[in-house]
């Protein structure tokens, strides 16, 4: 697994993947949160990062699987899976290597933005007068909903041996598990009560309960669950190739 790990690390790095993926997300949010005047941090009255926050996720749901689309679909493209399978390692090490190389390139896109805060922090006034415990929630939140989407996104990759297919079936499935289940619970078929337990299906929920600084064990599980349940329907979609 490890080996998997340092070789989906050097490939990233080795090419422009890395350094387009973080170029991106900071030049987009830094356009976000110090120039764009309706989102700009200068024309509140007051020091905040929900700019950050807000924009990141609908950033998230194109950049991620830009990041996956090529994990396991280019490998069936060009058959280097079969030889992987021959090497003494399982398929979920496999996996498990991909998703964590997908994730920690997202963690360090994330990382530089530690210094908005730092900025914030300076320019708050009194200095240092804004809500840290929610900043840190939502910090969370935003990893926890970046691993929930790798794991999305490598599970689409493995459903196709194009790599243009497995980024728009991962980003519609992106889409939809963030934003769907609250649009779908305003549907008048949910009445009562069943409305909040259709959102409750959403990324978006969660996400917006952990970003008030909270950390809710339900919360937790659900990420954790989300994440799991994909990462299991890959193994199943590698594992076929043996049936």
């Amino acid at each position: 697994m490890y080996s998997i790990f340092l070789k989906e690390i050097n490939t990233f790095f080795s090419s422009l993947i890395a350094y387009i993926v973080i170029g991106v997300f900071l030049v987009i949010m830094g356009l976000v949160i110090w120039v764009f005047p309706d989102t700009s941090l200068l024309n509140y009255g007051y020091a905040t990062l929900d700019q950050l926050f807000e924009i990141a996720p609908l950033i998230f749901i194109f950049l991620i699987p830009a990041i996956t689309m090529r994990s396991f679909a280019e490998e069936n493209q060009n058959g280097t899976f079969e030889l992987l399978s021959t090497k003494p390692i399982t398929d979920f090490q496999i996996l498990f290597g991909k998703y964590m190389a997908c994730t920690l390139l997202l963690v360090l896109a994330i990382l530089p933005t530690a210094f908005y805060y730092y900025t914030v922090y300076q320019l708050a006034s009194p200095v240092g007068d804004l809500d840290s415990g929610a900043i840190l929630g939502s910090y969370f939140g935003l990893v926890l909903l970046g691993q929930a989407f790798v794991a999305i996104g490598i599970f689409a990759s493995s459903l196709s041996q194009n790599q243009i297919v497995a980024f728009v079936l991962a980003t519609f499935l992106c889409f939809f598990v963030y934003y769907g289940f609250d649009y779908l619970s305003r549907l008048p078929i949910f009445v009562g009560k069943s409305d909040d337990l259709v959102q409750m299906l959403g990324i978006d929920y969660h996400y917006k309960s952990i970003s008030r600084g909270v950390v809710d064990t339900r919360d937790l599980l659900y990420f954790f669950s989300l994440t799991g349940i994909f990462l299991l329907l890959t193994q199943l979609v590698l594992s076929k190739r043996k049936w």
